[in-house]
């Protein structure tokens, strides 16, 4: 059995069920405690929102939402994933399922994310820099329960590259590269993020997420950044993407998530 098939085979649980499905995953993104969106990465340019992550969290699935994106913007640049309590909270008050992540530079922070009831844990700066370690945990904990998010930049000559740590540190092997060894490893979920694009409301890159699909076609990849209308959404699925991640559309009300949902 190849690694795409046991990645399939095991512990896939409602993933099979939802292989063919479109997913809108609203997220919360935190820092300090309040819900913030940044743009294109930089902690400097941040937006705070007068919402309580748990409420607001609350209100998406009153909308209808299935699932929830959640990151702990400050772990995410420094390390040490710290929403622990927000998450067991999340899981308690709502029936969403919950992928989350930021600062997961450990196997046993993975441990802990899934024992506090996270439906997947994302990973993201140590999946560029220790490809081959993520890969030993997606074989431990199943290929559903993990994602690898390699949010990228566009560099000088054309190429993608990721960047970890908060975005703060850009990648020197290329995004295609990267996608490949995974593909092949078999991972299952992958988000990737144009960071130019995040918090802009420009629309998420068409272009790119093409680019994946022709890349590592078996690949459920989720958009994010950017998007600003149901359009988007449409167009995202329309591009063969598995999911949309939407962030500051819904802060600002420029989406509505129950017609996003319907989309």
């Amino acid at each position: 059995m190849n690694a795409l098939a046991r990645g399939l085979g095991e512990g896939c649980g409602d993933d099979e069920r939802d292989a063919d499905a479109f997913t809108v995953y609203p997220a919360i993104d935190v820092r300090g405690g309040t819900v913030v969106r940044l743009q294109q990465g930089d902690y400097a340019r941040e937006t705070r929102y007068d919402a309580d992550p748990l409420a607001l969290a609350m209100r998406y699935e009153q909308a209808g939402a299935q699932w929830l994106h959640l990151v702990d913007l400050d772990a995410a640049r420094d390390g040490g994933y710290g929403l622990d309590a927000l998450l067991r909270g999340i899981k308690s008050e709502t029936g969403l399922r919950v992928q989350t992540g930021g600062g997961v530079r450990r196997e046993t922070d993975v441990q802990r994310l899934l024992d506090a009831g996270a439906d997947r844990v994302v990973v993201g700066s140590l999946a560029i820099s220790d490809a081959s370690l993520v890969v030993e945990w997606l074989q431990r904990f199943g290929h559903a329960r993990m994602t690898v998010a390699l949010d990228a930049r566009l560099g000088d000559d054309g190429r993608w590259f990721p960047a970890g740590h908060g975005w703060t540190r850009v990648a020197e092997r290329p995004l295609d590269e990267l996608v490949d060894f995974y593909a092949r490893a078999g991972l299952l979920h992958l988000l990737c993020t144009d960071i130019g694009r995040d918090g802009m409301l420009q629309g998420p890159n068409q272009a790119l997420y093409a680019s994946l699909r022709a890349w590592a076609p078996l690949l459920r990849v989720q958009a994010s950044g950017g998007a600003r209308s149901e359009a988007d959404v449409r167009a995202a699925r329309q591009a063969g993407c598995a999911g949309i991640v939407l962030g500051k559309a819904l802060l600002e009300g420029r989406i509505d998530l129950a017609q996003a949902l319907r989309c």
